[in-house]
């Protein structure tokens, strides 16, 4: 058996060795728009991609610098190549979490060419948790912890194609990582 996945894009990619040159933005895009949130639990669809999108709007709408924004679009990508556990068995998993965290930085790094300081990694993990707090709040009417943080951004709870989604994803990764000053902030579709 190999150890590597066949991506969207056709690259033979090795989770557990990532290779920086074959981290690609269309397959993360594309996966991410397809993978669900909450395991498949909340009462529709919502993907990953869309709450990358949500945080990243987040970011911006807290003035913070477009490489926090960018880092918040791209917090999840991991997930493109090795899936998502749900968080009470994924603290329990050392070895998975350690990969994950091995691919996460290849993907910051290539990304945003450096890797993130510790108090960006505060900022990127504080709207992470706000999002998923307000996530479980709109679908499931859950607190699923105490959050003093109100959401600056206004996020789009609804279903939306995975095409426009996937698309969308991929269209302010260009705009933050070409620095390009005007931004399109919510998602609209």
């Amino acid at each position: 058996m190999v150890d590597s996945i066949r991506t969207f894009t056709g690259i033979s990619f090795t989770p557990l060795s990532p290779n920086k040159e074959d981290i690609n933005i269309t397959d993360i895009a594309h996966a991410l728009s397809l993978m669900t949130r909450a395991n498949g639990h909340f009462p529709h669809f919502y993907s990953v991609a869309q709450h990358c999108i949500a945080c990243c709007n987040e970011a911006l709408a807290r003035n913070y610098s477009k490489r926090i924004a960018l880092a918040c679009l791209l917090h999840d990508a991991g997930e493109a190549y090795m899936s998502d556990v749900t968080r009470p068995l994924k603290k329990h998993l050392d070895f998975y979490t350690q990969a994950e965290d091995k691919l996460l930085e290849a993907i910051y790094t290539t990304f945003l060419e450096e890797p993130l300081t510790e108090e960006e990694r505060e900022l990127v993990k504080l709207i992470d948790d706000t999002m998923l707090y307000y996530e479980f709040l709109h679908f499931m009417q859950c607190k699923l912890f105490e959050c003093t943080d109100e959401l600056f951004s206004k996020p789009n709870f609804k279903f939306v194609e995975f095409s426009l989604v996937e698309d969308k994803f991929k269209k302010i990764f260009k705009e933050l990582k070409n620095n390009e000053e005007e931004l399109e902030l919510e998602i609209t579709l």
